[in-house]
């Protein structure tokens, strides 16, 4: 199996012998199954990086020498399922454990068109490493822990420096989603200015992302929103003309940012969805226009729709403003809003009042209006749509009134309704 003479300054690079994710037992089991004469198998890609970063590993995938008809046949011989996931490109997915990995025979790209390519396979290792897009991705550790770097990435990773092997423009143009992905990449690793020839050719090729699904662009989309350094990776995108092409509009990066600093300040967790409704969506329009474009679930339309701040809204942080929003939303949903109103205002992040209305709902739970239609028709005095009008408009006085107005008072004020307006023959 060929090896480079590179792989001499492996002796000084760190050991990950001791990486909880290659004592597990199913990361074991998948390694001692793949055991064959001529066969070498070792991690590679995201799990060797976020270990020499002391991050945590939660998917493996492995590289093997072994061709994808051989890795089938050792895994069931081991007693694990291979599932033929992407066998025409040499991946096999093995479950076993509680756990899949994706195991990819060492190969070269003979000819590539966006994510189809023809590939050989190979047993050299650095061959291997030149196909993938960035040098911290090239890295490989052995069972042992050894870490095999071929390209130089264990230094971009302590660097922080997000590079494309090779030529940035062809690694671009056999895939033209790499473009946000080394944006990314640099908001998952990134230190300092972005790698001048990446952000180079990204700028050049930007029309190339046009070619992409509406899913590839939104799962790379959604992955980069979440990231520690979001912010700095979506000012680049807006900064050298892409974001607006992403989105297909104009976006609002003020308000995004201020969303960042609040749920950092509050120990939030980011919410894709709802960092994307404050980037994108000023308008009730946008909502759907977005929805569309992105093809999202009915639970992601329904944040975005959040993003156009309502009238309802518009007065918050006060109580009572607040009171009424959460009675109308659901808390889920009211969290949101205020979040995104909190976010669009001038109030700093750890604000107070903006603080006292986000926690609402730990406090004060939204009561039942207490009327019904069955209760209205008992009255002999309503028939048919009347019903629905006089219920909706005697909800809107209870909520204004604090949600203080009894029943028997608001059946009262029912009749008296009635009996004000005129009746059509019955």
């Amino acid at each position: 199996m060929a090896e480079t003479s590179s792989s001499a300054r492996t002796r000084a690079l760190p050991s990950l012998e001791d990486a909880e994710w290659l004592r597990r037992p199913a990361t074991v089991r998948v390694f001692e199954a793949l055991e064959a004469p001529g066969v070498e198998t070792r991690a590679v890609g995201g799990a060797v990086r976020d270990a020499l970063l002391g991050r945590a590993v939660r998917e493996v995938d492995l590289a093997t020498t072994a061709k994808p008809d051989k890795v089938m046949t050792l895994a069931r011989k081991g007693g694990l399922k291979a599932i033929p996931t992407g066998i025409e490109h040499g991946t096999v997915t093995i479950v076993g454990g509680g756990a899949s990995f994706e195991v990819t025979t060492l190969r070269r790209d003979v000819e590539t068109f966006g994510r189809h390519a023809t590939v050989a396979f190979t047993e050299d290792w650095e061959e291997d490493a030149r196909r993938r897009d960035f040098t911290l991705n090239a890295l490989y550790a052995g069972r042992d822990g050894t870490v095999f770097d071929p390209l130089g990435g264990y230094e971009d990773v302590v660097a922080g420096r997000v590079r494309f092997i090779g030529d940035a423009e062809a690694r671009i143009k056999e895939d033209y989603l790499r473009i946000l992905r080394f944006f990314r990449f640099n908001a998952y690793y990134g230190k300092g200015s972005y790698d001048t020839e990446g952000l180079a050719a990204s700028v050049r090729l930007r029309d190339g992302l046009g070619r992409l699904s509406a899913e590839r662009i939104k799962a790379e989309l959604w992955r980069l929103l979440l990231a520690p350094g979001a912010t700095t990776a979506i000012e680049a995108l807006f900064d050298y003309g892409l974001l607006p092409g992403v989105l297909g509009g104009a976006p609002r990066l003020d308000r995004f940012n201020r969303l960042v600093e609040i749920e950092r300040a509050q120990g939030l967790a980011p919410d894709a969805a709802r960092r994307i409704a404050a980037l994108a969506v000023f308008v009730q329009e946008a909502a759907p226009r977005l929805a569309a474009r992105f093809r999202l679930s009915n639970a992601e339309q329904a944040v975005l729709a959040l993003g156009a701040i309502g009238p309802d809204m518009l007065s918050l942080p006060d109580e009572n403003a607040a009171k009424r929003l959460l009675y109308r939303r659901g808390t889920d949903d009211f969290r949101d809003s205020v979040l995104l109103a909190w976010a669009g205002s001038d109030a700093a992040a750890d604000d107070a009042d903006w603080r006292a209305v986000l926690t609402l709902p730990e406090h004060w739970q939204a009561p039942v209006f207490p009327l019904r239609g069955a209760d209205l028709v008992e009255t002999g005095e309503f028939h048919g749509p009347e019903i629905g009008d006089t219920l909706r408009h005697l909800e809107a006085e209870w909520i204004d009134g604090g949600f203080a107005t009894p029943r028997d008072e608001l059946l009262a004020r029912a009749v008296a309704l009635s009996r004000k307006s005129p009746k059509p023959n019955r």
